[in-house]
């Protein structure tokens, strides 16, 4: 693979080939994390209780943060909703925080696309996670400094 080196990093990057338009929904979400122990079941415990009360995720993370305990990260749709729901369920929320949730058509070099954007406004995303649906379609979450974020929805063209 033929590789530039970018003169603003150093960084040696692939050529950018922009062949199809870029197809993708930017939004600015908020998220919130709950702490429990790592258990079997805790997670599904939360789940089950916020699916019953009615909030809506758009997305869900989980990973551990030291011996016997989990941080679970809501992406809440409605967010006055998961509050409602926290406080009656007596969860301790730590937020909120924001990211960016990029959808869009899956295709080859769609993510590079959206880093290509970034890089270009001079952005650096210090976290992202994303998964396709495996019908066309991917979900994208970005972390970006809480002071860039308004300029990173607007590189990303929001």
């Amino acid at each position: 693979m033929i590789r530039f080196r970018d003169p603003r990093c150093g960084i040696m990057r692939p050529p950018l080939r922009r062949e199809e338009p870029m197809s993708f929904s930017i939004r600015r979400v908020e998220y919130y994390y709950v702490h429990v122990q790592d258990r079997p079941g805790e997670a599904y415990a939360l789940l089950s209780q916020l699916a019953a009360s009615e909030v809506n995720l758009l997305a869900f993370g989980a990973m551990p943060t030291g011996e016997n305990h989990a941080q679970l990260t809501l992406f809440p749709e409605d967010v006055p909703q998961l509050a409602r729901v926290a406080e009656r369920a007596g969860l301790v929320l730590e937020g909120p925080h924001c990211a960016i949730l990029v959808r869009g058509d899956d295709r080859l070099g769609a993510l590079a696309d959206v880093h290509a954007r970034l890089s270009e406004a001079d952005i650096n995303v210090y976290a992202s996670t994303g998964v396709t649906d495996g019908r066309g379609a991917y979900g994208y979450i970005l972390y970006v400094c809480p002071d860039q974020i308004d300029q990173a929805t607007a590189a990303l063209g929001a």
